[in-house]
Order: C-alpha cells, then sequence, then structure tokens
C-alpha cells in the first residue's frame, strides 16, 4: 500500500476531516497523520501561541487540537515547529509530504521528498478551471481577511471573501456567510481551509445554489495521482 504523510498545522488526528479525506484518496493510499502540536499539552500551545503574539502578527492561521477545540497561531513561530516535522518525515522515509493548510508557508522546503503545498496548487487550478468567472472564498477568521489577498493576485483572481471558522462557527454563522456570497452573484465558491467538511459545505451551497468546493477534497483527488 503506498503511504501518505500528512502534517496538519494543529493535532493529529484529524478525525474531523479525515474520512472525507480518505475517501477521496482511495483504498490504495494510506494517510499517515501527524502534526506540528502533537506533543504539547493545550497549556504549552497556550504559552507558546498567546494572545499578544497573535495580536502583533502579520499572518494569523488557525487549526484543530485533539480535544475538539482550536487554537489561532501567528506564522512566525508556526513555520520552525513546521520545518522540524518536515524533516523528521524525510528521515523517516516519505517521499510525499503534504501541509494540511491553505495558507502561504514560503519558507518551508524538502531536500528530496515532494512537498505539497496547498496555496501553490488550488489557485492556479481554480483559475485555469473557472477562468474570469466570479469566485467567492470562505475563510476562518476575519484577521485573516487583511492577508489571504496576494494568493489568489498572483493568479489574477479577486474573490469575494466572507469569515466563517470551521471549528467554531455555527449554522447560523455558515448561513449568513452564504447570503453575503449570494448577494454577490459568485458563480463558484472555494471554503479555503483544510478544517472544512461536508457539512459546513452543504450549508453554504444551499444558501447560494453555487459549486462549493472544499480544499481537503480538491487537495486529496489531486494528490491521488501522485503518490
Amino acid at each position: 500500500m503506498k503511504k501518505l504523510f500528512m502534517l496538519t498545522i494543529g493535532q493529529s488526528p484529524r478525525e474531523d476531516v479525515a474520512p472525507i479525506i480518505d475517501k477521496s484518496l482511495g483504498p490504495e493510499i494510506e494517510l499517515i497523520q501527524s502534526g506540528v502540536l502533537d506533543d504539547l499539552s493545550n497549556e504549552e500551545i497556550s504559552s507558546k501561541f498567546t494572545k499578544e503574539s497573535c495580536r502583533n502578527s502579520n499572518y494569523l492561521l488557525t487549526s484543530h487540537l485533539r480535544d475538539g477545540s482550536s487554537v489561532v497561531m501567528d506564522r512566525e513561530h508556526l513555520e520552525p515547529m513546521l520545518q522540524k516535522k518536515i524533516n523528521q518525515a524525510e528521515i523517516d522515509g516519505f517521499s510525499v509530504i503534504w501541509l494540511l493548510c491553505t495558507g502561504e508557508l514560503p519558507n518551508l522546503y524538502t531536500k528530496k521528498s515532494l512537498l505539497i503545498e496547498p496555496d501553490k496548487i488550488i489557485t492556479p487550478l481554480l483559475k485555469l478551471t473557472i477562468g474570469n468567472k466570479r469566485l467567492g472564498v470562505v475563510v476562518p477568521l476575519k484577521e485573516q481577511l487583511k492577508t489571504i489577498t496576494s494568493k489568489f493576485a498572483r493568479e489574477e483572481i479577486r474573490p469575494v471573501y466572507v469569515s466563517a471558522s470551521p471549528y467554531t462557527g455555527s449554522f447560523k454563522e455558515f448561513k449568513e456567510a452564504g447570503e453575503k456570497l449570494k448577494q454577490q452573484e459568485v458563480d463558484f465558491i472555494l471554503m479555503d481551509c483544510m478544517g472544512y467538511n461536508e457539512q459546513k459545505r452543504q450549508i453554504i451551497e444551499s444558501v447560494t445554489q453555487k459549486p462549493t468546493i472544499l480544499s481537503n477534497v480538491l487537495m486529496a483527488k489531486v494528490l491521488s495521482e501522485f503518490v
């Protein structure tokens, strides 16, 4: 069986999204999960990613913890931790390493293994697929609305943005996000976080009546051809 190393920026296992990823990968691929925060307690995580550090951050990310809660992190502190995990995955012999995050993490690298970074794949793929159609994008944090534009701008995509957290967002919040996108008359919608699941996707799609794409499923289908 082929193996795919999936590295989340939170804690593993990602029981919230792994089932839909496994389904998209197919039975021939074994998903090996790891999280950059796996060895830390919630208290240690809180001390490392403080409200002050996040308040002063130029780029915020959020992810899922093992107990079902979530954490907001600043990229500057997270990237070195991710790189250590990537280095160890290479030592352990994994030839394909999938970063389970759609954020821009420009300082990560591998020596020999293939590092799959969704932000470098999803936006060009969208541009090639939908062309100049109007895109709606759902992101987890309101604070990300200021920083997320660059990866879309590279492909000359100018989406309509709304926010609703995959971890703390209520049915009402997702419905309201869908209403905003509907008012903007978007043609396609991207759920731009690996934490969104089918339930959240269905809320957005039922309100907008527009094709709504899960980033994690899209990436899993692409990766199934490369592992």
